[in-house]
């Protein structure tokens, strides 16, 4: 009798699935075979994986299964960048972005619904937060866009890059989070470069600090301000961990690594709040003794917030205020903006816990008299 509920097998690491079938007295070696018809070839019928034996086959089928997210909406940007909102079983949804551009594809994926965060700038953080996301869920989401964008598994690669920089904050969903990564860099999963594999966290040094450790892939930090007292406004995890704290273990997270290396340094633009000269020579200031390259992003406006983008003006004279400094700069291209796909825009269908309605309305509403 098959039970009630199924183990969903894109749980799962390699390791984690070899523990599995020792368990039930099978050979370490049906771990790699299920690991490549689920991930490489994209495979959820167990009756398709024709070099696994029918007996386990069938005894699979009775015990696991191979759940796919349910595709809710399909968006396509007039520039090809491609949002999906991805129904989970609790009746939250998620969104994911795919972003080509030239020979590149990267996939941004979410990692909690919502955010437990409270970044002002954020289109996330106003949908307030439910929960983590499971490893199944956040993998799941390079599972589906493979297989919808790369529908033959003999054609060339079309996701090159993941950046996990989706709605969430991942270092707050750490074992599931390290678990979905190591499955993207996996040869017999998605076999990504470390390169390749980008997390983008707020500064949660704690978490940080155990992350070279355990994985090795690319890291970019949310800064948006070059002081405590302004990135305190912007991104409040900054009053747990300030500036010094978190370029502190930014440091320490590249010690033994090669010199070309660089952690990517996320900074929004916001007109008249963070955008001036002064936060320009403040920045690379603050910069000068990590190894990083700076990411400038035009801010993406959502319904109701208070913020507008700085103009492209600003944002030259701020970009050349840094490359003046030394610093590596660049500017985000705005993709999918169409579609409400661009940074800081990815809201989902969330079933908020956090109350972070009454928050923002506390926030914006005039004090009565």
């Amino acid at each position: 009798m098959a039970q009630d509920k199924k183990i969903n097998l894109l749980d799962f690491t390699s390791d984690k699935l070899k523990a599995f079938f020792l368990e039930r007295g099978e050979k370490p070696f049906r771990a790699t075979q299920i690991i490549k018809w689920i991930h490489q070839h994209g495979v959820s019928d167990f009756s398709e994986m024709s070099n696994v034996s029918k007996v386990l086959r069938a005894e699979l089928e009775d015990i696991a299964e191979i759940k796919p997210l349910e595709i809710a909406i399909d968006k396509e940007s007039d520039d090809g960048t491609r949002k999906w909102l991805l129904r989970l079983d609790d009746g939250n949804c998620i969104e994911t972005v795919f972003i080509p551009e030239g020979s590149r594809g990267t996939l941004c994926v979410s990692s909690q619904v919502g955010c437990a965060l409270d970044c002002t700038f954020c289109s996330t953080a106003r949908q307030g937060f439910n929960r983590n996301l499971t490893v199944a869920e956040i993998i799941g989401q390079v599972w589906l866009a493979k297989n919808l964008l790369q529908p033959d598994p003999e054609s060339e690669r079309v996701i090159s890059n993941v950046v996990m920089m989706g709605m969430g904050e991942p270092l707050l969903n750490y074992n599931n989070v390290i678990d979905a990564m190591t499955l993207m860099l996996d040869d017999n999963a998605y076999g990504l470069s470390k390169r390749r594999v980008t997390l983008s966290t707020s500064g949660v040094v704690p978490a940080l600090d155990r992350l070279r450790d355990e994985i090795d892939v690319s890291l970019a930090i949310s800064l948006h301000a070059p002081n405590n007292a302004l990135r305190d406004q912007l991104v409040p995890v900054n009053r747990k961990y300030p500036i010094e704290q978190l370029l502190a273990s930014c440091n320490r997270f590249m010690e033994g690594k090669a010199a070309r290396e660089r952690i990517t340094i996320e900074y929004v633009m916001l007109h008249g709040v963070n955008d001036s000269d002064e936060c320009a020579r403040e920045l690379a200031i603050v910069l000068k003794d990590v190894p990083v390259k700076v990411n400038l992003i035009p801010f993406n406006p959502f319904p109701e917030t208070r913020y507008t983008r700085s103009s492209n003006n600003r944002i030259h004279r701020f970009s050349d205020i840094l490359t003046d400094a030394g610093l590596v700069v660049m500017t985000r291209k705005t993709r999918g903006e169409d579609i409400d796909a661009a940074c800081g825009q990815l809201a989902g269908d969330i079933n908020d816990k956090s109350r972070r309605d009454i928050h923002f309305a506390r926030i914006e509403s005039p004090a009565q008299t």
